[in-house]
């Protein structure tokens, strides 16, 4: 059980991580909270893997990093679209979708065919995000948008991750891939011209609890979680995240969402969770 209580409490570190990025961005430059955040994350890890990391050659590096810049692409326009968005909660759900999205990018990069499991919960995961995006009539929001290009990024990062995974150990693998997060978005805020900000305790403890908890300690737990139970129980684990998000928005942030967008959300976590018990079938 040590296994699930790991993944267990790696998706309510996540939905921190949510609450918590909202908070600092509100007060913080986007890039220069992404590249703090993720510098100051991989610096914590560096101790534990840095003799590993040194002993990589330069074809594994590449093939980290490079895996490292497709995160940084997504971490890059979610945090866009936090910046815009008026619900963390249904940014969490539609972001929950990569798992959804990732058998067509397998499909998409690789030619390999979507199991029958996926083309099952794909209609209902669209019109889970046809009742969360389309409240407003036929008309889908910015952030909406940005989220779902985000989701499909996340899931390329899957996809190519995975495939990589075989090569570096999980741990290596992180460090590099949250160094090249924290580079990306440091150089994109040193030749950006960043709006003036003040940086008050309260911004600055969340952004420690951002960096620290929901991004070191989350990425440990979660990879130690992984590496002891099946795929199948630790992805039925990691789709509680929207969830807990949920749920701490509203308590934290206040967040109210309106019964049709919460239909929408219940809907989407309902393909999840069928995608993956009809996987283990197939």
């Amino acid at each position: 059980m040590r296994g699930e209580f790991h993944l267990l409490l790696a998706t309510l570190l996540a939905a921190v991580g949510w609450i918590a990025s909202k908070i600092v961005i509100e007060s913080v430059p986007g890039d220069i909270f992404l590249s703090v955040r993720f510098l100051f994350a991989s610096l914590i890890l560096f101790p534990f893997c840095y003799k590993k990391v040194l002993r990589l050659n330069f074809k594994q590096v590449i093939s980290v990093c490079s895996v490292g810049l497709i995160l940084a692409a997504s971490m890059k326009v979610w945090i866009y679209a936090m910046s815009i968005t008026a619900s963390v909660s249904e940014g969490a759900f539609i972001m929950s979708l990569a798992m959804i999205i990732a058998p067509f990018t397998s499909w998409l990069f690789f030619r390999q065919r979507p199991s029958r499991a996926f083309w099952f919960a794909l209609p209902i995961a669209i019109a889970g995000m046809m009742l969360m995006t389309l409240s407003n009539g036929w008309q889908v929001e910015k952030s909406q948008w940005c989220f779902l290009l985000a989701s499909a990024l996340l899931s390329m990062h899957f996809v190519f991750n995975k495939k990589m995974s075989s090569s570096v150990k999980p741990l290596i693998s992180i460090f590099i891939q949250l160094l090249t997060v924290g580079i990306f978005t440091a150089l994109f805020a040193v030749f950006s011209e960043q709006a003036h900000f003040e940086l008050t305790n309260y911004v600055i403890v969340w952004f420690v609890i951002s960096a620290v908890v929901a991004t070191s300690i989350r990425y440990l737990l979660q990879t130690m979680g992984q590496l002891s139970i099946k795929i199948e129980t630790a992805a039925l684990i990691m789709i509680l995240e929207p969830i807990w998000t949920l749920l701490m928005s509203m308590l934290v942030l206040g967040e109210i969402l309106e019964t049709q967008k919460l239909i929408g959300a219940a809907i989407i976590f309902l393909s999840l969770f069928l995608y993956i018990k009809l996987s283990r079938r197939y």
